[in-house]
């Protein structure tokens, strides 16, 4: 007997972002994708470095898993029908709460991607049932990423080592988090939300 998840929409649609539910046969962009950011990802990302097609197969399948289980809700950030980035709601912080994770496409940055991805999990998350916070957890000496929470209105909540130190940062991590709002809106007034027809 399959447990009842509640999930998010498999679309979502935010400012310069629609986020697509990654999908089988999204294998080759995601890897073409990050091959041509790997220098711009591999300071922050310590995934990015030695990444193959395999990695590739591995996370789209992953994905796949992780949604049905309820464990990640993880999608490909589009712009005009490409792929120019990755984000995701993941459930590693225990009942109430969700972690929210990023990267943009090198060609894609200062676009304003990152924070209108982040906007639409948060609504996303803030209209699932239980969800009390999100949170967002970036090195310490990574400004951009941290730009995204600034500009969102989470408030600094401590610090955590990350566990895998990038290149480019300490391996201190620093918290963000934004509480439920005491109303939240629906999903038809917090950004557009829809489900693919």
């Amino acid at each position: 007997m399959q447990v009842s998840v509640s999930r998010p929409p498999e679309v979502l649609e935010h400012g310069p972002a629609t986020l697509r539910r990654w999908r089988f046969g999204d294998e080759e962009a995601a890897f073409v994708a990050i091959i041509e950011s790997q220098e711009h990802l591999r300071p922050w990302m310590p995934w990015a470095k030695g990444y193959s097609r395999e990695n590739s197969v591995e996370f789209v399948a992953g994905c796949d898993r992780d949604w049905d289980s309820g464990a990640a809700f993880n999608y490909a950030i589009i712009v005009d029908g490409v792929i120019a980035g990755s984000c995701g709601l993941m459930a590693r912080l225990g009942p109430g709460a969700l972690e929210i994770g990023y990267w943009v496409h090198r060609d894609y940055v200062r676009r304003g991607l990152a924070t209108a991805s982040a906007a639409a999990l948060t609504s996303a998350a803030f209209t699932l049932p239980g969800i009390a916070r999100v949170e967002i957890v970036h090195d310490e000496l990574n400004r951009p990423s941290e730009a995204v929470p600034r500009k969102l209105g989470f408030t600094r909540a401590g610090q955590r080592m990350l566990d895998f130190p990038p290149e480019a940062g300490t391996g201190l991590g620093i918290v963000w988090r934004l509480d439920r709002p005491a109303a939240t809106p629906s999903a038809a007034t917090a950004g557009s939300q829809r489900s693919p027809g």
